[in-house]
C-alpha cells in the first residue's frame, strides 16, 4: 500500500506542506541526546567556563547529583551539588577518557505538576579510554532522572546506580602483543574500578569534604571575610535556629456575647476574679524568675559570646568555639 498526501508520515518531494508538526516541547531523552552531543563537542581546550557552561545549560541551580556503587570495602553513595557537578564530568576526562555518552532503552516516563521523571533500569554509560591503553568501558546501571517541567529542561536530579561494569580491548591489540607475556598481562588488569577512573572516585572522596564547606565557601566569597569569622557567622546562625521556637499559628479572637449582670453578681465576680489573678500572677512568678540557660542547654556554652558588629552584621566571637578548619583564599 502506497503512502498518500492524507498518511501523517508522508514527506511530499515538492516541500514539507504534509509532514507532521514537532511538539513544542522535547522529550527528556532528547535532552540527554543532546547532552552527549555537547560532550562531543569538547576539546582539549575546555577550560573551567567551557565546564561551568555546560552544567547551567543542563543542570538547575539546585540540581543534586548522586552515585551509587559497591567497591571492595562496600557500597558507596556519593551526592554532589550544583557548583561541583562541572568539575565531576571534567574529571572523567583527566582520568584517560576521549569520549563519554549516555545510551538509555526502555525508559519510563511519570509527568508530574512541575517536573518530569524518567526511570532507565537499562542505561549504558560508555567511556573511550585513550590510555593507559585504548579500551572501550561500559557501565551499566540505573539511572533516575528528574526534569523541569519547562522550556529549559533542565535536570534538577540525577542519580546512576552502577550494577556492573566491562572492560572491552580489541583483538587486534591482543594480536599484536601476543608473543609479549608482560604485555597481555597489563592488558588483563582493570584500568578502572566499577567503571570510574581513579581521578573520579578521589574526586568523589574529596566531594565529601567540599559539600559541606559551599556555605563557608560562598559566605567568604560574598562577605569578603576571613575564614574564621565565616565559621564563626554559621555557628551563630546555626545556633539561633535551634535555639529559637517555633512559630505558633495565630488565632483569630473569638467574640462572645455580654450578657448583663445584676449589681450583687458583679461584685461577687469580681472579687473572684480579683483573687484568680493573683492566683495566676503567683503562679507567673516563679516561671519568670528562671534562667534562659536553665532551660536550653547550649546558652550555658554560648554565654560568653560578646555580639560585634562586623562586614556582615552581628558575629558570635566566642572562645569555646576553635575551629581548625583553614582554607586558602584565591587571589
Amino acid at each position: 500500500m502506497s503512502s498518500t498526501p492524507h498518511d501523517p508520515f508522508y514527506s511530499s518531494p515538492f516541500g514539507p506542506f504534509y509532514r507532521r508538526h514537532t511538539p513544542y516541547m522535547v522529550q527528556p531523552e532528547y535532552r540527554i541526546y543532546e547532552m552527549n552531543k555537547r560532550l562531543q563537542s569538547r576539546t582539549e581546550d575546555s577550560d573551567n567556563l567551557w565546564w561551568d557552561a555546560f552544567a547551567t545549560e543542563f543542570f538547575e541551580d539546585d540540581a543534586t547529583l548522586t552515585l551509587s556503587f559497591c567497591l571492595e570495602d562496600g557500597p558507596k553513595r556519593y551526592t554532589i551539588g550544583r557548583t561541583l557537578i562541572p568539575r565531576y564530568f571534567s574529571t572523567v576526562f583527566e582520568g584517560g577518557v576521549t569520549d563519554l555518552y549516555y545510551i538509555l532503552k526502555h525508559s519510563k516516563e511519570s509527568y508530574h505538576n512541575s517536573s518530569i521523571t524518567v526511570d532507565c533500569d537499562q542505561c549504558t554509560m560508555v567511556t573511550q579510554h585513550g590510555k593507559p591503553m585504548f579500551t572501550k568501558v561500559c557501565t551499566e546501571g540505573r539511572l533516575i532522572l528528574e526534569f523541569t517541567f519547562d522550556d529549559l529542561m533542565r535536570i534538577k536530579t540525577w542519580h546512576f546506580t552502577i550494577r556492573q561494569y566491562r572492560e572491552l580491548v580489541p583483538r587486534s591489540i591482543l594480536a599484536m602483543h601476543a608473543q609479549d607475556p608482560q604485555v597481555l598481562e597489563q592488558l588483563s588488569k582493570n584500568i578502572t574500578r566499577m567503571g570510574l577512573t581513579n581521578f573520579t572516585l578521589n574526586y568523589l572522596r574529596l566531594c565529601v569534604i567540599l559539600e559541606p564547606m559551599q556555605e563557608l565557601m560562598s559566605r567568604h566569597k560574598t562577605y569578603n571575610l576571613s575564614p574564621r569569622d565565616c565559621l564563626k557567622t554559621c555557628l551563630f546562625q546555626k545556633w539561633q535556629r535551634m535555639v529559637a521556637p517555633p512559630a505558633e499559628p495565630t488565632r483569630q479572637p473569638t467574640t462572645k456575647r455580654r450578657k448583663r449582670k445584676n449589681s450583687t453578681s458583679s461584685t461577687s465576680n469580681s472579687s473572684a476574679g480579683n483573687n484568680a489573678n493573683s492566683t495566676s500572677s503567683k503562679k507567673k512568678t516563679p516561671a519568670a524568675n528562671l534562667s534562659l540557660s536553665s532551660q536550653v542547654p547550649e546558652l550555658g556554652a554560648l554565654q560568653s559570646c560578646s555580639l560585634n558588629p562586623g562586614r556582615d552584621g552581628a558575629l558570635c566571637h566566642s572562645t569555646a568555639v576553635t575551629p581548625s578548619v583553614q582554607f586558602k583564599e584565591k587571589h
